[in-house]
């Protein structure tokens, strides 16, 4: 892999859903395979170029998902590559047995992303926001869950997953991320990423909470704590050469993500640690409660989701060691 992160973190110019439906239209230009479902979201999704361009591979079944993941298992049974798009509440908990039937144990080849995750869902509030979709996911056997963390994350993955064979879950901020790649950054699914270098404690970061993991280590050197980064993008599977190697080089780590702390990347890391290298894990993420209305700014606080939370969760876990 070569990554290259940016000098200064800012919102990028392009919404991550025009990037999407951009290089998934070149893709489809190359395979004529390549089929997109929509549960009636078109504008929400970004997707309308990718319908105007090929409209006898773009089916739009209406506000019903569950129906949409069937569709999608079916064309993959005839030899076709569907990606079938929703906002992330109604791509997991409202389809989750057509997932683990249709698709997974029939072991088919569908793509199922779901946008606006955790916080990012902001003003749809607490029934749309997903604060579970990795977790109710993960328990399906043989699932790959990716949460791309910038569009140029998400243009050099996108290639990689169509090619792939399985059931992948993409969990994907529809609007304009943090930058935080320079564009040409490569990576490879199931590999995580360590971003910056550190001695004292490791901070395991996904999706938006890579910029606050960022920043916090800058906090931490402020208090000469030394924190290495890493963008675990690939909750399931799970880097667990990675993980092991960082606990045994900083004994500590702090887990960062915009989900729910009970199953998710907080219980994916523990699990890899509990069984191969124990040491203190705090972790920052939503701690078992429902999501409720508001700006995400707002919400990051609400749920302490924010760079001096993760600080303060790494000072507790060098002190636990």
């Amino acid at each position: 892999m070569n990554v290259i992160i940016k000098e200064t973190l800012k919102a990028e110019e392009t919404m991550m859903r025009d990037t999407y439906c951009r290089v998934l239209s070149e893709l489809a230009g190359k395979n004529e395979n390549i089929v997109a479902l929509d549960a009636d979201l078109m504008s929400s999704s970004g997707m309308k170029p990718f319908m105007k361009a090929y409209p006898d591979r773009f089916i739009n079944c209406g506000i019903a998902e569950a129906n949409m993941v069937g569709v999608a298992a079916g064309l993959s049974a005839m030899g076709f590559v569907p990606f079938a798009h929703t906002f992330g509440t109604f791509a997991t908990r409202r389809v989750c047995d057509q997932i683990f039937m249709s698709a997974a144990y029939a072991k088919l080849n569908v793509r199922i992303v779901g946008t606006d995750p955790g916080v990012c869902a902001a003003y749809n509030g607490g029934t749309h926001m997903p604060l579970e979709d990795m977790a109710v996911l993960r328990a399906i056997p043989e699932m790959i869950l990716v949460e791309p963390t910038d569009s140029v994350m998400l243009e050099n993955l996108l290639p990689q997953i169509a090619a792939d064979r399985g059931v992948y879950y993409i969990r994907m901020n529809r609007k304009n991320a943090v930058g935080v790649y320079e564009p040409g950054s490569a990576f490879t699914v199931g590999k995580g990423v360590v971003l910056i270098d550190g001695s004292d404690v490791t901070l395991f970061c996904s999706g938006i909470m890579v910029a606050e993991a960022l920043e916090a280590a800058k906090l931490l050197s402020e208090q000469s704590v030394s924190a290495r980064v890493v963008n675990l993008f690939t909750w399931k599977p799970m880097d667990t050469e990675l993980v092991v190697s960082c606990a045994e080089q900083t004994g500590a780590a702090v887990t960062c993500e915009n989900h729910n702390v009970v199953g998710g990347l907080g219980s994916a890391v523990a699990e890899v640690l509990v069984k191969n290298r124990p040491v203190p894990v705090e972790m920052i993420g939503v701690q078992d409660e429902f999501g409720e209305v508001g700006p995400e700014d707002y919400l990051r606080g609400r749920f302490n989701l924010n760079a001096v939370d993760i600080a303060a969760a790494a000072l507790r876990a060098v002190k636990r060691k």
